[in-house]
């Protein structure tokens, strides 16, 4: 299927200079050692990951084993007889020698039946690259989303001394006569209602932990000591260059995994199709054997008499009732079949990379605004503080400007979260996170 030029949602044009390797180590990206660390302890510990790797062998190990039986096939025989008849003294017979049994290919059957194992051996290797697209995915979104809350935790924390600060002043305020309890009890809602947003905090921090824990196949205990060592980057979301996400060609696309299965899902039905012709025609088959037959166990080296037969054969169909020729059918009905999910497969890969790429430009354009007014905010709560404490202005507005710096705090660090997530499901949407060769090499 032909691939647009330019991605729509982009007014900048791809460079395609960009090379899949770059984009298959795409978690280096973000600068965070951590996270890189943790994205490769999961593409090697992680279970799917492993058993998609244990499939890849499976398949290969049939591909073999296909090809082998093309091949002639020789066995060794030998065999020991002791018969007695009525009266008569018991005889032996000792037998030894070789079998050897060919079926020429001559309509390609054979061979299409390879065709098809080794169609089966790529996708699985297709399959074990798009776990691993996911898992990397999967990894970097959970981390993101942990540093995330994190942010979110500390700037929970920080408003909350600050209305703890200013429910003191209200109650110093009130007890010299200089405002209502009204302004008390006010400041204690406010303070308690910021108050219950920590616990929500800790449990999703919590449970993102655990999730993570199970993704790189370790103890939530060794991945918290992790987590704590790096004091640097505690609350400190991982930001990835946003040039780089989208400087990828459309062209990248090809190397997605599922793309990928889908052709050599194709390729597969194709050989079947022709696997399914080769059985209407005549089949052949060469076989003989060769060997020593003598009536004792000595001779057989000595004087032993040698056999030797050899058979051809030919079976050719003659009527079925059209069997095989509703096979040939059925098999040319699940090529086009592979074919049109081949089509969906390149439709939903653009499809994924466009929805990336608007989320990533409505989610940087929301961050520049939420920050310019979480800095207003900031400016306005220390203000109004400084002025209710004076006896300038009424609580209300404290609150307000209070409630606002929170909200927007909040709304920075969830939206930067976002933008990167956004970034994590673009490189996903490329299918970066693999490559033929480090696919290839795994098993």
């Amino acid at each position: 299927m032909p691939l647009p030029v330019r991605w729509l949602a982009s007014a900048a044009e791809p460079l395609p200079s960009e090379s899949a390797a770059t984009l298959a180590q795409w978690w280096q990206n973000f600068n965070d050692p951590l996270l890189t660390a943790l994205v490769s302890k999961a593409l090697q510990s992680n279970t799917d990951v492993r058993s998609a790797r244990a499939a890849l062998q499976q398949s290969r190990a049939l591909r073999d084993g296909r090809a082998a039986s093309m091949g002639p096939g020789v066995n060794a025989t030998a065999s020991a007889q002791r018969s007695r008849s009525g009266g008569n003294d018991a005889a032996d017979s000792f037998q030894a020698g070789f079998d050897a049994s060919w079926e020429p290919d001559v309509f390609g059957s054979q061979r299409s039946t390879l065709n098809v194992a080794e169609a089966d051996v790529q996708a699985s290797q297709a399959n074990l690259a798009q776990v691993q697209v996911s898992m990397a995915a999967e990894v970097a979104v959970a981390y993101i989303d942990l540093r995330g809350l994190q942010a979110r935790l500390a700037i929970a924390r920080s408003n909350l001394a600050a209305q703890m600060e200013t429910l003191q002043i209200a109650r110093w305020r009130a007890q010299a006569g200089l405002a209502s309890s009204l302004d008390v009890e006010q400041a204690v809602s406010a303070s308690e209602q910021t108050g219950a947003q920590i616990p929500s905090l800790l449990t999703s921090l919590a449970q993102d932990l655990s999730s993570l824990a199970v993704l790189t196949g370790q103890s939530q205990a060794s991945l918290q000591s992790s987590l704590s060592a790096d004091t640097a980057r505690v609350g400190r979301v991982p930001q990835a260059f946003a040039s780089l996400a989208v400087s990828f060609p459309a062209q990248t696309l090809r190397q997605r995994p599922d793309v990928s299965a889908a052709e050599h899902r194709v390729s597969a039905a194709l050989a079947r199709v022709a696997q399914a012709d080769a059985a209407r025609y005549p089949t052949f088959q060469i076989s003989g054997s060769i060997g020593l037959r003598s009536l004792t166990l000595g001779a057989l080296t000595n004087g032993a008499s040698v056999a030797q037969t050899l058979l051809a054969g030919v079976s050719v169909p003659l009527f079925d009732g059209g069997a095989a020729r509703d096979q040939v059918l059925a098999q040319e009905a699940a090529l086009e079949q592979a074919r049109v999910a081949y089509q969906g497969s390149v439709l939903l890969a653009l499809k994924d990379v466009e929805d990336a790429l608007v989320a990533l430009q409505g989610n940087t354009e929301r961050l520049i605004r939420l920050q310019t007014a979480s800095g207003a905010a900031a400016n306005a709560d220390l203000l109004a503080r400084q002025r209710y404490a004076s006896g300038l202005i009424d609580f209300r507005t404290v609150l307000d400007t209070q409630r606002t710096l929170l909200s927007t705090q909040d709304g920075v660090e969830t939206t930067r979260a976002s933008l990167s997530g956004d970034h994590v499901r673009l490189y996903k949407a490329l299918g970066g996170g693999w490559t033929p060769e480090a696919a290839t090499a795994a098993p």
